[in-house]
């Protein structure tokens, strides 16, 4: 394993077992809402503080992005090293005990992502991946489905929750892909969705409207597995314009044919 992804699976599992200790307890749960439906806890909080003292520890000149406390103060253009990082993706389904969230933690390198970790502490499923080196589950290495038909996919998607600006759009989205997949699903974490169309749970995912934090690690996932990501248009601009498709190549290439003209 490539030594910094290494740290990166360290930060991952020290940030778990503070989320596990808190899932025990959830009646105790800290809650604060950063605007209309965007909930924080304190768990979210204490996790990317845990990911953030790994990784300064290990690389005290690397950058950070964070969701909670955001880019630390030596995150420029040039940086070639920035952490990007989600400590709880799924907040809202952590809260209430839906045990579908995850810690997400990439690495960008000069403008690529390198290293990617997610983690689902309530399986204990490590999703790992190096650029260049394939994907993992559990040291198992990982591809995207075969699957080469949409009508034959099951497809990720996640349901527009804080801005409801393009939920219009969204509901004709929803209809295209109920009428043209196998099957829609929501489970409430971009992150770990992504990681599930690396391992062949899903054949493809999309949604708008996303953060660098919750793709970043998701992304090289896919693409390590043998899949493709990218925004609405198929092209490769989407970690910060936050919409994005992905799926094995076939499937990825007929939800762009349905999704394009959505693109923003």
């Amino acid at each position: 394993m490539h030594p910094m992804l290494n740290t990166a699976v360290k930060a991952a599992r020290r940030a778990a077992a503070i989320i596990n200790r808190a899932s025990f307890d959830l009646d105790r749960l800290q809650v604060t809402e950063k605007r209309n439906k965007d909930f924080v806890t304190e768990v979210d909080r204490a996790a990317e503080q845990a990911i953030i003292e790994v990784l300064n520890t290990a690389y005290p000149d690397h950058a950070i992005l964070a969701e909670e406390s955001g880019a630390s103060a030596n995150l420029h253009d040039e940086n070639e090293n920035v952490w990007i990082i989600d400590p709880l993706d799924g907040t809202t389904n952590f809260i209430h005990g839906f045990p579908q969230y995850c810690v997400s933690i990439a690495l960008q390198q000069r403008g690529q992502i390198t290293q990617a970790v997610v983690y689902d502490p309530t399986r204990n499923e490590l999703f790992a991946a190096s650029k260049g080196a394939g994907a993992y589950l559990n040291d198992k290495r990982i591809r995207v489905t075969r699957r080469d038909k949409i009508g034959d996919a099951l497809i990720g998607t996640g349901f527009p929750y804080t801005d409801l600006s393009f939920l219009d759009d969204y509901i004709k989205m929803f209809r295209i892909m109920t009428e043209k997949s196998a099957g829609l699903r929501r489970p409430g974490s971009a992150a770990l969705d992504l990681a599930y169309v690396a391992t062949g749970r899903l054949d493809g995912f999309f949604e708008r409207g996303l953060k660098p934090w919750d793709v970043a690690a998701g992304a090289l996932l896919v693409s390590e597995a043998g899949g493709i990501v990218g925004d609405f248009k198929g092209d490769s601009d989407y970690l910060h314009k936050g919409d994005v498709i992905a799926g094995t190549p076939k499937v990825f290439a007929q939800m762009v044919g349905l999704l394009a003209p959505f693109a923003r």
